[in-house]
């Protein structure tokens, strides 16, 4: 079994799983994503961001093949690409931090160690451009798959609250310690990424 890890580009944007690619969750702020999708140009606007990204700071994202087939993603940005994440009640994210937006391994593909080599590039990839810290909005409330990690898993894998809230703390993971994570920590992560599916959700978050 052939496993690979290539950098999101436009070229490969297709490789995310159908709902990915034209979700503008993290990628607009609510107004600009409904209008998005009423204008039925979501894909559009996911390409726009990407290429923006891609232009002004670099790579934001990683996918997972297995024998060729994509299997798995993560995306992340510093906050200033990503609009969402100012209508959390815990916002801002740090100025030192990039944010780990989500991601997804796919139900056939969970249990492989995919979602561990997901998170080492990343760490790799930040750790290469002087990056601190990564922090993530968490759903303490998570029940089903949506685009906010659940924030159980969060702290199970590392990650320390900085802003509580009742449903969605801010929280923060020190780049240095992924140096010597220990293999139990990385299987939680795989857990983590494969427990969590990204669906379309344009509704403002309340506090």
């Amino acid at each position: 079994m052939g496993r690979r890890l290539a950098a999101l580009t436009l070229d490969n944007l297709v490789d995310l799983p159908s709902t990915c690619r034209g979700c503008l969750f993290w990628e607009l702020d609510p107004v600009s994503a409904e209008a998005a999708v009423r204008s039925r140009k979501p894909e559009t606007e996911k390409e726009s961001w990407i290429s923006s990204v891609l232009l002004d700071w670099g790579a934001c994202g990683r996918i997972a093949y297995v024998d060729d087939v994509p299997a798995g993603f993560v995306l992340y940005a510093p906050p200033a690409y990503v609009p969402r994440s100012l209508a959390f009640p815990t916002s801002p994210v740090s100025p030192d931090a990039v944010l780990l937006m989500t991601s997804r391994i796919l139900p056939d593909y969970q249990g492989q160690g995919l979602g561990r080599m997901l998170v080492q590039a990343v760490a790799k990839d930040l750790v290469r451009r002087g990056v601190r810290a990564v922090e993530a909005f968490g759903d303490a409330a998570w029940e089903t798959p949506s685009c906010v990690l659940p924030a159980e898993h969060l702290l199970a894998v590392g990650f320390k609250t900085v802003r509580s809230h009742p449903r969605y703390p801010r929280l923060r993971l020190e780049l240095r310690s992924t140096v010597s994570w220990r293999a139990e920590v990385e299987v939680a992560l795989e857990r983590l990424l494969g427990a969590v599916q990204k669906e379309p959700s344009l509704r403002p978050l309340g506090g």
